[in-house]
């Protein structure tokens, strides 16, 4: 017997139902701090009663393994696939003993089985290796996928390029100023199947995924090239820098790549909720594909891409490792971070040190919130090399810290979202339609001379976001919006104010809209509207290249349950940027640096960091 599918995930990675234990449930629950949530308690019981034999050891009595398995069942809610028995006890189970006492007890199950005995007990629902338990469903379909994308990084070519040609790429891209490890990143695209590219911000990531497509272009033009994202905004986003990043090619490569087709992973797949178009069985036909935010990319995803991609496909796998892992079950870039798997992968494996983007006191905060070998201690310890490089921080530096009571939401960054609230509000109710309004005047329409009214106000929809980790509480999303909108929070958006941001929760894919976009409500000869910026990536099997050249207007009707988006969840943050981050860190029991990374890293000016008085991570009094 393997788990069911894990629950629903709201956008902040939280299960989208849970509650307390029923009364009259038979057995003992964990001794822990947490109640058991109704999955947990679900398996608790199924568990040992289907899978457990006559062994008086997995029956529910038994409290070990009812910790074990509640403590997977909470992981599992959060899309973590796997328990570590080598760090310290998770908050559903009672710390005495562990983890010896929980290995004894799997040991002696037949809930559980070795790795590397999976045909002794092909009903043990539970999996565990070399100090990590795993439900065996996605123990196996990790491996299998981990499994390719290193097979697909130690195999060359076919056929492979001239040895002189590599050289000259590379003799070539350290002309153009690239450092050792992009020049090894341009030359390992010329000889394995796979490729993956790792580095923080400002280390060159973009410049360095243009070099190595000129340089494959230039040798083989006729290569049919894919750009991909998990979504819809960090599509257009891996679109126009690439676009941007390329003029520095030669004029055909430049034309080439920048006709190159982008979409969602999603659209690229043909997706239909649960299904896709493209399978095995009619699998993509393409040559190159290149997936930015592969932090965003969660197992199944990672697992329907590689049935749909030919087996001659070049697969190059960008992505920053310190980011939040994906909502979904299984973070496949955290995974072949792994030393193992680093190892496995070779010289197909590079990861990006030099910073070139300066980026002042956020970069450098950034920076130590990256893993690394303090990477422990930041989890679960004191935190004060952090408070000690926050308590430096001077006028003059883009990263601002403040710490307010944690009952209620802080005032100084209301009032910097209500000075962004109004200036929105001022340029939707200034806009002068002219003649683009003639040029789109329907839903999803567009125009690619908007006038300048436009484009200031589509300019002021970056200009600044309010992020938490959560979306309830004192320091919520909710709470935020409440407090923006007023009355109108709760109501149907025709009653929202002008300028009101709106996330798109809904695909469009003929329109080139995916959920997670975000527009701005706009009013046009009386009639409420939602503008969203463009160029928008081309559909699958359009012209190489085609886009939306400009802004587009749709009814909200079009967009589902939309929501407000002046405050957004970390999580739905990734894949975006804005000029600046008003970053809210409310109380919390887990200490997780990539929180603070993914939120501090979308800022490309300055930020906000808003913490309670005494935050438990940096250890104050």
């Amino acid at each position: 017997m393997t788990p069911a599918k894990p629950p629903k995930l709201r956008p902040d990675g939280n299960p989208a139902h849970r509650g307390s234990p029923e009364p009259g449930n038979a057995g003992p629950l964990p001794s822990a701090s947490l109640a058991p949530s109704p999955l947990a308690l679900a398996l608790i019981e199924a568990l040992p009663r289907l899978c457990g034999g006559n062994n008086a050891t997995s029956s529910p009595t038994d409290p070990t393994l009812a910790e074990l398995i509640g403590a997977m069942a909470a992981a599992l809610e959060r899309g973590e696939l796997e328990l570590d028995l080598d760090g310290p006890a998770p908050e559903a189970i009672n710390p005495e003993g562990w983890p010896e006492r929980h290995r004894l007890a799997l040991a002696a199950s037949p809930l559980a089985v070795p790795a590397s005995e999976l045909e002794r007990l092909p009903e043990a629902p539970l999996v565990w290796s070399e100090g990590r338990l795993r439900w065996r469903r996605w123990h196996l379909q990790l491996e299998s996928c981990l499994g390719q994308l290193t097979a697909r990084a130690q195999a060359p070519l076919s056929p492979p390029l001239e040895p002189t040609a590599v050289d000259q790429a590379v003799a070539s891209a350290a002309s153009q100023g690239l450092d050792r490890q992009q020049q090894q990143a341009v030359a390992a695209l010329l000889r394995h199947r796979l490729v993956l590219l790792g580095g923080g911000p400002g280390t060159g990531k973009t410049s360095t995924v243009v070099q190595m497509l000129g340089a494959l272009l230039a040798l083989r033009p006729e290569l049919r090239l894919h750009l991909a994202a998990p979504t819809g905004k960090a599509a257009a986003r891996l679109r126009s820098t690439l676009q941007e990043g390329s003029q520095g090619l030669a004029g055909p490569l430049a034309e080439r790549l920048g006709q190159a087709a982008c979409t969602t992973l999603h659209r690229l797949l043909e997706s239909s909720g649960e299904r896709f178009g493209r399978n095995r069985r009619h699998p993509l036909a393409l040559d190159l594909l290149v997936v930015d935010e592969l932090s965003m990319v969660d197992l199944p995803l990672m697992a329907a891409l590689l049935e749909a991609l030919p087996d001659s496909c070049q697969l190059l796998l960008v992505g920053d490792p310190a980011q939040l892992p994906p909502v979904g079950p299984g973070a496949v870039l955290q995974e072949l971070g792994q030393p193992g798997r680093l190892l496995a992968l070779g010289e197909a494996a590079i990861e990006l040190k030099t910073t070139y983007r300066n980026n002042g006191a956020i970069a450098a905060f950034a920076a130590a919130l990256r893993p690394g070998p303090g990477d422990a201690l930041l989890r679960h310890g004191s935190g004060d090399g952090l408070r000690n490089q926050l308590a430096s921080l001077g006028p003059a530096d883009n990263l601002v810290w403040q710490r307010h009571p944690a009952d209620r939401l802080p005032g100084p960054a209301l009032e910097r979202l209500r000075h962004h609230q109004h200036r929105l509000q001022d340029l939707a109710e200034g806009i002068d339609w002219g003649p683009w309004a003639a040029g789109a005047g329907g839903e999803g329409e567009r125009s690619p001379r908007p006038p300048a009214s436009i484009a200031a106000l589509l300019a002021e929809l970056e200009a600044c976001v309010l992020l938490s980790p959560v979306r309830q509480g004192a320091w919520g999303v909710e709470a935020v919006q409440r407090q923006l909108l007023g009355k109108a929070a709760g109501k149907a958006i025709q009653h929202w104010p002008l300028g009101t941001p709106v996330l798109c929760q809904r695909n469009l894919a003929e329109e080139g809209l995916a959920n997670g976009d975000i527009g701005v409500l706009v009013e046009r000869a009386g009639e409420r509207l939602v503008l969203f910026p463009g160029p928008f990536p081309g559909q699958v099997g359009a012209t190489p290249g085609a886009s939306s050249p400009g802004p587009r207007l749709f009814h909200p009707a079009r967009l589902g349950a939309a929501e407000p988006a002046l405050a957004l969840t970390i999580h739905k943050s990734q894949g975006s940027q804005y000029q600046e981050v008003v970053l809210l860190v409310p109380p919390t029991r887990h200490w997780d640096p990539r929180l603070l990374y993914t939120g501090l890293t979308r800022a490309r000016q300055r930020a906000w960091l808003i913490t309670t008085n005494a935050p438990s991570w940096l250890a104050l009094d």
